[in-house]
This record gives structure tokens, sequence and C-alpha cells, in this order.
């Protein structure tokens, strides 16, 4: 016969929080919204101080004897749950290791990147882990690596410390950063102000508008040239479609006497017969 419901061994008692009528104790610790301690109540008689004051019975120590419920309205409980849940994630950062290289002849422009790297990963609450390769005949210079950890470390010094001194160790030099407190850190200068942000979004928004309303004249100017077309077109066009004298000024045989000659009188053409 199969069982309608899981077993309750499958259930984890931190991903499930049990409310009011959900909780399976006979008895429960009580805690008041203010957070004192009421003392130990049957289930039913927590559940309608709860319900009397128009919030939630929640069990938050389930593995406690009897376990501990507090009253308190869910979605506030949740809520502050979550804004503590976020805040512990974000001191998690701290764990995370981030490594540079660095090299005894590093290029000054390749020493900036790198240290501009290590001051956005201290920035955002994370290690950096400094490493220094030596390599070939550079391992008997080794105060060049020396000079180039120490100013790494005075370059970042407002932003994170050194946890121990560098360490040579085999061909390379070693050391570890951890962020400052946030109250005694300075701020990232890579990272944008808010009131420079505003102000180049209201700049990028100021040129988007002139250039709409630049397309939006030009279209219309546009418009109104293939609707009415201009009067010094239209003339042209009369001109051609009508010809004028003026238009045969440049004609060679317009000097010409195109008039027909008098004819001679009959009696002189007569005594020319005879």
């Amino acid at each position: 016969m199969s069982r309608p419901f899981s077993p309750r061994s499958s259930f984890s008692h931190g991903s499930m929080v049990r409310v009011n009528g959900k909780i399976r104790a006979r008895e429960v610790r009580v805690i008041g919204a203010d957070g004192q301690q009421l003392g130990v109540f049957a289930l039913a008689d927590a559940i309608n101080m709860a319900r009397a004051r128009g919030v939630d019975l929640v069990e938050i120590a389930a593995n406690a004897v009897p376990p501990v419920c507090r009253i308190v309205d869910f979605g506030k409980y949740r809520y502050e749950q979550a804004k503590r849940d976020k805040e512990a994630r974000k001191h998690q950062h701290a764990n995370k290791v981030k490594e540079i290289q660095l090299s005894p002849q590093i290029d000054p422009h390749d020493f900036g990147v790198k240290l501009h790297h290590a001051i956005d990963f201290l920035c955002e609450e994370m290690k950096v882990k400094v490493t220094l390769r030596f390599r070939g005949r550079e391992m008997a210079h080794k105060e060049f690596g020396f000079q180039q950890i120490e100013k790494f470390t005075k370059e970042v010094a407002i932003f994170g410390h050194p946890d121990a001194p560098p360490k040579l160790v085999g061909k390379g030099i070693t050391v570890m950063f951890s962020p400052l407190p946030r109250n005694k850190r300075a701020k990232n200068p890579h990272q944008p102000s808010p009131d420079s942000a505003l102000a180049n979004e209201e700049s990028h928004a100021h040129a988007a508008h002139e250039a709409h309303a630049a397309d939006e004249a030009h279209e219309g100017h546009e418009a109104e040239n293939h609707a009415a077309p201009p009067r010094d077109q239209g003339a042209k066009n009369a001109a051609a479609r009508s010809p004028s004298s003026s238009s045969f000024s440049n004609n060679p045989f317009s000097k010409l006497d195109l008039t027909p000659s008098p004819e001679p009188p009959a009696d002189s053409a007569g005594s020319a017969g005879s």
C-alpha cells in the first residue's frame, strides 16, 4: 500500500518554515513580537494568541525542546530573513581570491593595468593574491622583485592591506591582500559617481532629443520639396514646354533675308525677246 504523503525525513528543517497549524509539536516556547519570552504554551493556545493579535505563529527553532515559535507577521518575517541572507552573501565575497601576476621588469603601463584590476577586486570585497615570478638570471637580483611588491603595496594601501609580509617561495614572491572595511576604505576611483552618471545620462538624453528634432525637421523639409516643386523649377519647365524666340538667339540662319524678290516688269521682258 502506497503512502499518500512523503515521509517526514524527506523534509529538511532548514528548507521549510512551519507556520500556525503546520507546527507539529504539542507545546511550544513562545516569543513575542518585541523579542520577550512569553513562556511555554500549548500549540492551540499559542495559535489563538497570535490570531488575537492579527499575526502568525512562526516556528524559528524546530530542534529545540520544546520548539521555539515567534509571534510575528509571516510576510515580514520572510522579508527580514531574505534581507539577512543577502547581507550574509555580501560578506562571502571576501572568500573569493583573485590572482595577479607581476614580473621584476614589468612595463609601467602593464603595472597600471594590474593595479587597476586589483583595486576593483578589493572594492568588490575580494582578496587579491599577488605573485611575482623570476625567470633565468633574474633570481640573482631578487631586490628588484621586492621593490615591485613594495610599490604595489603602497599603491593599494588605501584599499587593502597585506595579510603577511611578502615571502619568497621557490622562484617567486607571494603576498595576499585583504580588503579594508568599508568605513576605512577609499572609494573606487574607477567607478563613476552618481552625479557624473546622472550628468552623462542627461547629456545623452539631450543629444538624442536634438538628433530626433533634426530628423523630424529634415523629414518635413523633404516632404515639402516633394509636395510643391520650387518656382524656379516650374518656370524652367514652362519655358521648356513653350519655346520662344529667345531660345533661337544663337541660330546661324537668323540673319538671312527670306523675303521674296520683286518680279521684273512685263514690257521690259517683251523688248528683250524682240
